[in-house]
Order: C-alpha cells, then sequence, then structure tokens
C-alpha cells in the first residue's frame, strides 16, 4: 500500500495527454511520475485467491499488486478527492459526457442479484472505462498478462481507467452498495462483449494484446 503524498497547487503537466503520443508504454514512467507529484493516494490490488466464496468477499491471497505493475496492464489509478480535478482529467481525455449509478438493492430491486452476476461475466469494452466512485466499495478484477485475476479495491475518491480491449469483471462488496459516476466520450453506453474464442480476434483486443501483452510490450515494461 502506498503512502499518500502530499498534494500541491503547482501548475502540473497533463498526465493523459501522454497518450495522444503513441505507444502508452512509451510514457509510463513519466505517468508515475505525475501520478505521484499531484494525486494523493492509497490504492489496495492484489492476486485473486481462486478460492471457492461469494464474489462479494474480498479473496484476498496476501500477494500485493503496485501502481507499476497495474500500468504495464494499461490500468491507471488515481484518488482524487476534488470533482474539479475529475472533470480536468475528462477534458484531457475527452470524455464530453457522464453519468452516475447506484447499484444495491434498494435501487435495483429484485434485479439486483441479476446485475451483479452480470457485472462478474468476464467482459471487455471497445471503449476506455472510466469509474470514479463517490460512495461505497466495489472491486475490479483485471487479467494479467499470464491470464491470471489481479483484484483491484476501490472506495470513495478512487478514479479507475481501464483501457480499452482488457479483460475484466466487477462486483460490489459485501456491503451490497456502490455509487459510481461514468464518464463516455460519446453518448453514454455500457457494452460488454464477453468472453469467448471468438472474440479474441477483436480488433480491440489485438491492440490491446500489442501494446501491454505481448513479449515487445514486457520487454519495453521491464526498462521502466
Amino acid at each position: 500500500m502506498h503512502t499518500p503524498i502530499p498534494r500541491t497547487n503547482s501548475s502540473r503537466p497533463s498526465p493523459t495527454n501522454l497518450t495522444r503520443l503513441g505507444n502508452p508504454l512509451c510514457t509510463q514512467a513519466y505517468q508515475r511520475l505525475v501520478t505521484k507529484r499531484y494525486f494523493s493516494f492509497e490504492m489496495r490490488a492484489y492476486w485473486f485467491d481462486n478460492l471457492p466464496g461469494d464474489q462479494r468477499m474480498p479473496h484476498d491471497s496476501g500477494r500485493a499488486i503496485d501502481t507499476k505493475r497495474l500500468e504495464q496492464l494499461g490500468v491507471i489509478y488515481y484518488n482524487i478527492p476534488d470533482t474539479t480535478r475529475v472533470d480536468q482529467l475528462a477534458s484531457e481525455r475527452g470524455y464530453k459526457n457522464r453519468d452516475e449509478i447506484v447499484i444495491s438493492p434498494e435501487s435495483m430491486a429484485e434485479k439486483y442479484e441479476e446485475k451483479i452476476k452480470m457485472f462478474f461475466r468476464e467482459h471487455l469494452h471497445e471503449d476506455e472505462e472510466i469509474r470514479y466512485i463517490r460512495d461505497g466499495r466495489g472491486y475490479f478484477d483485471v487479467r494479467s498478462r499470464d491470464d491470471e485475476w489481479v483484484r483491484i479495491q476501490v472506495d470513495k475518491n478512487d478514479l479507475l481507467i481501464l483501457p480499452a480491449g482488457i479483460y475484466h469483471r466487477f462486483t460490489t462488496d459485501n456491503s451490497n452498495y456502490i455509487k459510481a459516476m461514468r464518464l463516455f466520450k460519446d453518448e453514454p453506453k455500457w457494452t460488454p462483449l464477453n468472453r469467448s474464442a471468438a472474440l479474441d480476434i477483436n480488433s480491440y483486443r489485438q491492440l490491446y494484446i500489442q501494446q501491454y501483452l505481448s513479449d515487445k510490450a514486457a520487454k519495453v515494461s521491464s526498462n521502466i
């Protein structure tokens, strides 16, 4: 777990314009520098234990994962207590629209359990996925380079960015409540493509593999 870094009011470079320069792997070191300097955060991520039991339990194997390992998968994490910084990040990444969703038995009634099961099916999106947690707690699981699950705990003020093409899933924790802001580049949408052999040749999946999972990508990451 990281020690929180004091925030500063000095002008700061954009951590997100970097992706416009080409392969995001080439800018990960600078991305980490900007993140550590301008955003305070604590992050909890670890290898999923793969033991039987309710998906909403922590399933903590005791083997932690740091932000560098997440960035090598294209996953970007911030803790942002001020929504004006979320607005800035949205502007820099070209996100024009947003909505908020509450996932709980109270908000979804009898559909809650069905929705949670749907969110937990392994899938990808053809768009980058940004979620800013306003309240509650949940877990995003993402596939590692070796196709193992990494679990990322998200709490209030956490902002998580998942790249297009990454296999992942989501669940609430055992409190059964989370409120999140969803950001979109165009019209709000949420289109999951469930994992299958046919989906492995999806162009967005292939681009993700090239940028983050290929032998070339791994070599670049090891030099950062």
